[in-house]
């Protein structure tokens, strides 16, 4: 990275910083409803290389060439920006999510100029793991450590979420800045997003003879085309008709009397199902594993999916298929990961099952025509933090 830096910028860097992405093993489209989520990090990471500028210019220049971490207009190429100049959605591509960053610190009054940034990432694009949020967070820790703001990783997380639903227009929680930022190794992070609260759960899915498998279906999908902002929108809708704040404020034994006054709106029945039954499995979930009996977390995965499936309505043939054929090769449980319409799917399998099933996923998607998916193993990983 620092060679990298020094080719593109003719100097060496002040430092190099990392984000990783994430994967969610449940609470999914809660975040905006103030609900549960729990998420980890992965070992994939975007690094950035920065230094500070005096004058104002913010150069941003990517080592690949397309998707959420890289220019738009090409491999090797520059975006350079005026930071007085910025403003909501007058940047676009990739270069939205890191100068959104600058932007939403400016506007908190942070005493934030410019900089020369270059990144490099192995956070799948498009794949459901939050590259976009890797990216903003990475970018915010070294404007942090640059400008020696003294900045808590939560802050600069809810920095980073303002960027992207302000600056760059997608109407996300705060889930995926919170576990780029706030995520520990070899455990998964259980958030609260009504009130930030932090619980940092062990997950040693190794020492006790299982794993947890990432499909990456390599569907790609943009959360930034509607279908995300309509799903919002109707979980809000629903939380007006319901005289509540957020869905959050829906018990699970109120649902039956909650969806019997949104009779006239089954779109908005739908998602206060989803979102009311996933806040009680983030619940199930953190109970079996407080318990010690993480297998049994594998039915509340599947019972997820299919709320994603049929109430929200986000999946897609790809993600059902990764999900039904690992199912029917032994799995323990799998649901499909992150804002939908593509990405990836989540599988928890027993170690020695893991290759079987990997290798029945992978046949599955031959016979469908469907591009051959990435499958790894998610290792609960560190959240941002100072490289060198």
């Amino acid at each position: 990275m620092a060679g990298a830096f020094r080719a593109a910028y003719g100097t060496g860097p002040a430092g190099i910083w990392a984000a990783p992405g994430r994967v969610n093993l449940i609470g999914e489209h809660t975040d905006y409803n103030d609900g549960f989520v729990m998420p980890l990090a992965l070992p994939h990471t975007t690094l950035v290389a920065a230094r500070p500028r005096t004058d104002g210019v913010l150069r941003l220049r990517s080592a690949h060439p397309a998707g959420a971490s890289a220019p738009v207009r090409g491999k090797g190429r520059t975006v350079e920006l005026a930071v007085e100049d910025l403003r909501p959605a007058a940047v676009g591509g990739w270069a939205g999510y890191p100068a959104g960053v600058v932007w939403a610190m400016r506007q908190a009054k942070l005493p934030v100029g410019g900089a020369d940034l270059h990144y490099d990432s192995t956070v799948p694009v498009g794949a459901g793991l939050s590259s976009s949020a890797a990216l903003e967070v990475a970018t915010a820790f070294a404007l942090n450590d640059l400008y020696g703001l003294g900045l808590a990783p939560q802050s600069l997380a809810q920095l980073a979420q303002r960027a992207e639903n302000a600056f760059v227009g997608v109407p996300c929680g705060i889930m995926d800045q919170t576990a780029a930022a706030c995520c520990t190794q070899g455990h998964a992070l259980f958030l609260d997003t009504r009130d930030l609260t932090r619980r940092q759960v062990p997950f040693d899915l190794a020492g006790e003879g299982l794993r947890l498998l990432v499909v990456d279906t390599r569907v790609k999908h943009e959360l930034g085309d509607g279908a995300y902002a309509a799903r919002r929108a109707g979980c809000e809708r629903g939380a007006r008709a319901l005289g509540v704040h957020a869905l959050r404020d829906v018990g699970y034994t109120q649902l039956p009397a909650a969806l019997a006054r949104l009779d006239g709106d089954p779109v908005a029945q739908r998602y206060v199902r989803h979102v009311v039954t996933e806040n009680r499995r983030v619940q199930d979930v953190i109970e079996h594993l407080d318990a010690g009996d993480t297998r049994a977390i594998g039915p509340v995965l599947s019972a997820g999916h299919a709320s994603l499936r049929d109430d929200f309505e986000i999946s897609c043939a790809e993600l059902d298929l990764a999900v039904d054929s690992a199912l029917a090769a032994g799995a323990l449980g799998a649901r499909m990961t992150g804002g939908g319409f593509g990405g990836s799917a989540i599988v928890l399998v027993e170690e020695a099952d893991a290759e079987a099933v990997g290798k029945a996923v992978t046949e599955s998607f031959a016979a469908a025509g469907h591009t051959a998916p990435r499958i790894f193993t998610a290792v609960p990983g560190q959240g941002a933090h100072r490289v060198e």
